[in-house]
C-alpha cells in the first residue's frame, strides 16, 4: 500500500485550529487514519476534553510499544504579526508554517504514519498503542491522565512509551529526554496593618518580611545537580501589593516563586522547606504568612538502558547525530506516563514552538517518521 505521507498528515492537523481545549476535528483526522489501518480506537474524553486511544494487536500482549502526544496548541498571539496564515500549513522554501507545526502536530503525524505503515507492511509480534490528548497545553488535568485511567479500567498497558515532543535545541537528532525536572509554584501572602507612610510605627508593613523571605529563598542553593540532572532552580516570579499610593503602607503583600527541581528533592520535601522558611520569617517580624503550593509534576528519570539505546541508535542511524541523553527543559506529559511504564522523549527541533510564525522543515518531518519507523522495527526485532 502507499505509505502514509507525514507531511500531508501534518498539514491536515495544522488546518484544524485546535487551540486548547478545542479540538476542531484534529483527533477525528487521526481516528479515521488509525481505524482504517486496523487499530481499535476508543474515546477517553473527560472534563470536556477529547482524548483518543488506539491499539493495534492483541490486548494484554506482553510486548506493547506506546506513542504519546497531543494535538492541542497554544493561541496564535498577534495574527497580524504572522507572515503566513497561522492555520494554513503553507509550505514556503521547504518550510511549513502554522501553529502546532513544531509543537507537536508533526510529531504526532510522524509516529502515526510510521505506526500505520509498520503494521501494514510487517505486522509485529506484539501491540502498538497510540494515546493522543487534547489537553497538554492547558491544565493537563483531563488529558493524558484520562487516557491512563481509561487504559487502567480497560486492562490496557504499555510496556514502554515514547513521547514525541520537540526535544532538539538546534540540530535534528542532537537530544532526547530520559527524564524531566519537577515543577512547583508557591504563593505567599504576608498580612500586616495598613497605615500612613509618614507614621510607619503605627502600621505593620508587610513588605520587609516579604522581601526578606524572597531574598532568602532566591539566594539559597538548593543543590549542585547530579549525574543526570542540572542543579535545581528557584525563581521569584512576582511580588505585589496592589498599592498605587506612595503615602500608604499596604496591609498585604503577595509573592510567588517557581521551582524546577531534580530527583534530589520531591514536592513534599520542598514544600516543607518553604514552609519552614516562611514560618521563621513570620516569627522574626511578628506577621502572618500564608502559603499555598501547587506541584505540577515530580522529577523522574528513566535510567539509560534498552529503551534509550534503541531510540538513540535509531536517531543516529536516521540523522547521523548521536543524541545527548538529557533531563533539561520544562515539563511534559511524560511526567504522568513514568508511573505507568518506562518513558523517553524524542522529537523535532523546538526553536519556533509557541512563537509567531511557528514552523518546521518538511525534510525533518520525513526524517522523524524514519526515526520512529526504525524504533518500531528494532523494538519488535
Amino acid at each position: 500500500m502507499t505509505p502514509v505521507d507525514p507531511v500531508a498528515l501534518t498539514a491536515d492537523l495544522v488546518r484544524c485550529p485546535s487551540v486548547t481545549p478545542a479540538d476542531e476535528g484534529a483527533l477525528d483526522v487521526l481516528h479515521d487514519l488509525l481505524e482504517g489501518a486496523g487499530f481499535d480506537c476508543a474515546w477517553a474524553d473527560r472534563g470536556g476534553i477529547r482524548n483518543l486511544f488506539a491499539r493495534w494487536g492483541a490486548q494484554g500482549h506482553g510486548r506493547t510499544f506506546g506513542f504519546n502526544g497531543h494535538t492541542d496548541v497554544v493561541p496564535i498571539g498577534d495574527a497580524d504579526a504572522w507572515t503566513q496564515a497561522p492555520f494554513g500549513a503553507d509550505i514556503v522554501d521547504g518550510v511549513m508554517y502554522g501553529r502546532g507545526t513544531t509543537d507537536m502536530k508533526s510529531g504526532v503525524a510522524a509516529f502515526a504514519a510510521a505506526a500505520v505503515d509498520f503494521v501494514r507492511d510487517t505486522p509485529p509480534d506484539g501491540a502498538i498503542i497510540i494515546a493522543i490528548t487534547g489537553d497538554e497545553e492547558g491544565d493537563a488535568q483531563d488529558g493524558t491522565t484520562a487516557l491512563l485511567a481509561h487504559m487502567d479500567q480497560a486492562g490496557e498497558a504499555m510496556s514502554v512509551c515514547l513521547v514525541g515532543e520537540p526535544t532538539c535545541p538546534e540540530t535534528m537528532g542532537e537530544m532526547m529526554k530520559i527524564g524531566r525536572r519537577g515543577s512547583m509554584t508557591a504563593w505567599f501572602s504576608v498580612t500586616g496593618v495598613q497605615g500612613h507612610s509618614a507614621y510607619p510605627h503605627r502600621a505593620k508593613n508587610p513588605l520587609p518580611p516579604m522581601m526578606r523571605l524572597m531574598d532568602q529563598l532566591a539566594s539559597h542553593e538548593l543543590d549542585a545537580g547530579n549525574d543526570h540532572f542540572d542543579a535545581s532552580t528557584l525563581a521569584v516570579v512576582t511580588v505585589d501589593t496592589g498599592n498605587p499610593a506612595t503615602n500608604v503602607i499596604p496591609a498585604q503583600a503577595t509573592a510567588a516563586v517557581n521551582i524546577r527541581f531534580n530527583d534530589i528533592h520531591s514536592g513534599d520535601s520542598l514544600t516543607a522547606w518553604l514552609q519552614a522558611q516562611a514560618d521563621a520569617v513570620a516569627v522574626a517580624y511578628g506577621v502572618e504568612i500564608e502559603m499555598r503550593v501547587k506541584v505540577s509534576g515530580e522529577s523522574f528519570l528513566t535510567p539509560p538502558g534498552d529503551l534509550s539505546d534503541i531510540v538513540a541508535a535509531a536517531v543516529t542511524a536516521e540523522t547521523g547525530v548521536t543524541p545527548v541523553l538529557s533531563t533539561s527543559g520544562g515539563t511534559s506529559d511524560a511526567r504522568f506516563i513514568k508511573d505507568h511504564c518506562p518513558v523517553v522523549e524524542f522529537g523535532l527541533v523546538g526553536q519556533s514552538m509557541h512563537k509567531v510564525d511557528e514552523h518546521v522543515r518538511v525534510a525533518h518531518i520525513h526524517q522523524l517518521k524514519g526515526v520512529y519507523a526504525r524504533i518500531l522495527r528494532d523494538y519488535f526485532a
